[in-house]
């Protein structure tokens, strides 16, 4: 027993690592948006059904020893792809559908160690119930999920802060050759064991069985299906939303998921830990609290609070959906087609969330439904499989009717309000990298009527319609701001070369005079096209305007040395954060297409982190001056509260006017540790 155990606990904490591991080299080439985490748990959950199917095939259509041979050889080739790090060739230029290529560099890097790791559970569970008939199997579906659970708890706090992506990778590789030798192992003691261990179920006297069992039905497949489907969806899409809105950082990848896998945990352990009557009126409660704060009154919500509400919520929803699936368990005979429908089911929420949403909504309506058919679900589980609990169940169930008719009002309610405010809507687009939206304010020909560009519930940037007013820059952007004194710093009399991360409406482009360059580096093209046809400062500019599509980084790689008088990085500012603009290896790509003199602006007006104390530590580390420049909100003049941070290698630059005396030296604490391609950490700057 231990030696199935230690193989399938070793198995699931490798399998959940090299999910984060590929996941985090792969972030930065892909723009560093949450939406590469979700590709990649959309692979995996695909992968995992695979997976599940292999064992399921094995085990229902071929002889032990076929079994033991094919996955001895499967595993052999596995082996010949390590270590796991993907080549160079694999960064994208700019121009590929980047769903299609996540895929296929996943397959291809990662695909076959992941397929044989996710079979490795049902296989070794099937071959274990055979082994030891007198023995549940399904107690090691629990350690398998706490082998997982472990395995992503570890990551953000053992592995990630101390080992280099590489040595990460070659780690990953070595501990998956000794499960190797360990499945062999096992896989042989399954196979090879005398067959007096595999007796036939007893026969009473007469010689016919008692009670024949019954394959499962066709309402408890639908469960079977359903139910991780619906937990798949809530899992994918509150990770969405924190990582929209927050960053895509292996701790809010972890938290989610961990608490996901601990639902499996403790579900499949056993009835104790899943008691009916605590957790249906808990998601009960979590199923409003979720719904309210996914409505776009509560956009500016607290970290602390998103935090608190989703993970109760996400865990309560899970536990319900993985205890009613754990209380319909088969008979072992049916054990690799539980777990290969269960796999199926998963797999079915993450092609929903990752691929048909996007598809199919204009918005991130996936979250609030998902939220709602995790009640009905756990309604219809309730009254189908009911407990000897009486009329203790009845308000229970009661309460979590209440909650579904409220989810689904306020669901409906976010639908229709969009429907009905499309008329002030020019635009409502989605793609890869997320939810576009267009929208005019004020009254027409009004001086102060605007149009705003906004990425979820964070605004890119805004005009003013009037014609007297549509050339100011407004926003982050306004002349007092800290851009729009580096930009005034460096004089009217030369013309000026300025590059840019992120477009945008293009409002930087209104400090553009004749015989300047402006180049602006912006991976969606979506963002483009509404730059070029909804706003007009691209094309009122006196400026050159070149845009470049593709990650920032990867093209300024690509290119020769553009000597910037002044280079603008505004990817921080509310949303998620592209850490990898933010490294040292960045900040040495930027210096390398600056000017001698010339200023490295950062826009760091955020919600949720401070960066001021990573600035400071790459300055320091590079011998730069570096001043905050903070300023409040007018609305006269268009002005956002905004803050950025200017840093140039020559001290005089940051002292000419107008900066002079507009920003203040970064703070001396917190120290933190510099961040570079193979390190970084949020944790300790959340505000």
């Amino acid at each position: 027993m231990t030696l199935f155990a230690t193989t399938i606990f070793l198995g699931s904490f490798l399998l959940f690592q090299v999910e984060l591991i590929i996941a985090r080299i792969i972030l930065p080439w892909f723009g560093g948006g949450a939406a590469v985490w979700t590709t990649c748990l959309l692979f995996f959950q695909i992968m995992l059904l695979l997976g599940y199917l292999y064992a399921h095939g094995l085990a229902q259509y071929l002889r032990p020893k076929s079994q033991f041979l094919i996955h001895l050889v499967l595993l052999g080739a596995a082996l010949l792809l390590l270590p796991i790090l993907p080549g160079a060739f694999w960064k994208p230029i700019g121009t590929e559908a980047p769903l299609f290529r996540i895929l296929v560099l996943l397959t291809s890097v990662v695909g076959l160690p992941f397929f044989l790791l996710s079979s490795t559970s049902p296989l070794l569970s099937h071959w274990f119930a055979k082994a030891f008939p007198g023995t549940s199997p399904y107690w090691l579906y629990a350690l398998s999920n706490l082998g997982s659970m472990l395995g992503l708890l570890s990551y953000p706090t053992l592995v990630e802060p101390y080992l280099s992506i590489r040595a990460q990778a070659y780690g990953w590789s070595g501990t998956f050759l000794a499960f190797s030798i360990l499945c062999v192992f096992a896989s042989g003691k399954g196979v090879f064991t005398p067959s007096r261990t595999f007796p036939a179920p007893s026969l009473p006297a007469g010689g016919r069985e008692e009670t024949p069992i019954l394959p499962p039905g066709a309402g408890q497949r639908f469960f079977w299906i359903a139910l991780p489907a619906c937990g798949s969806v809530l899992l994918l899409g509150i990770t969405n939303h924190l990582t929209q809105n927050v960053a895509p950082i292996p701790f809010l990848w972890v938290l989610p998921l961990s608490l996901y896998m601990l639902s499996f945990t403790l579900a499949f352990t056993g009835p104790a830990f899943y008691p009916r009557g605590l957790f249906l009126p808990l998601l009960a409660v979590s199923i409003l609290g979720m719904e309210v704060l996914c409505t776009a009154y509560f956009s500016s919500t607290p970290l602390k609070i998103l935090l608190a509400v989703f993970c109760t919520g996400l865990f309560a929803g899970c536990m319900v959906c993985h205890g009613e699936l754990a209380r319909m368990a088969p008979d072992p005979r049916h054990l690799t087609q539980y777990y290969l429908t269960i796999a199926a089911g998963g797999a079915l929420g993450g092609i929903l969330v990752g691929i048909a949403a996007p598809l199919f909504f204009r918005a991130t309506y996936e979250l609030p439904l998902g939220i709602a058919a995790c009640g009905i679900l756990a309604l219809a589980a309730s009254v189908r499989y009911p407990d000897k609990i009486g009329r203790g169940l009845r308000w229970r169930r009661a309460l979590l009717l209440l909650a579904c008719g409220v989810s689904l009002g306020v669901t409906a309610f976010q639908i229709l309000s969009a429907f009905q405010t499309l008329h002030g809507v020019r635009l409502l687009a989605r793609n890869f990298y997320g939810v576009l939206q267009v929208v005019d304010k004020g009254t027409p020909g009004d001086r102060n009527s605007l149009r705003i560009l906004s990425h979820g519930s964070v605004l890119h940037g805004s005009q003013y319609l009037h014609p007297g007013r549509r050339r100011e820059p407004i926003t982050y952007f306004h002349p007092d701001s800290g851009v729009g004194l580096a930009i005034r710093s460096r004089g009217s009399s030369v013309p000026l070369r300025v590059g840019i991360t992120g477009l945008g409406a293009g409002t930087l482009a209104a400090y553009g005079r004749p015989g300047d360059v402006y180049r602006f580096y912006e991976i969606n093209p979506l963002v483009l096209r509404i730059a070029e046809t909804d706003f007009s400062y691209l094309r009122d500019t006196g400026a050159k305007v070149e845009v470049v599509l593709g990650d920032a980084r990867l093209s300024l790689e690509r290119e020769t040395e553009q000597q910037y008088d002044v280079f603008i990085v505004d990817a921080f500012s509310g949303d998620a954060i592209p850490i990898h603009l933010l490294t040292r290896e960045a900040l040495q790509l930027y210096l390398r297409n600056l000017k001698k003199d010339g200023i490295l602006a950062l826009n760091i007006s955020n919600r949720y982190i401070d960066l001021k104390p990573v600035i400071r530590s790459l300055a320091e580390q590079q011998g730069m001056e570096a001043i905050a420049i903070k300023t409040g909100e007018n609305s006269e003049e268009g002005a956002l509260p905004a803050e950025w941070v200017l840093l140039s290698a020559v001290r005089e630059t940051l002292g000419k006017p107008p900066i002079l005396g507009a920003g203040t030296s970064l703070p001396q604490a917190p120290i933190v540790r510099m961040w570079t391609d193979d390190y970084s950490s949020l944790f300790r700057l959340l505000k």
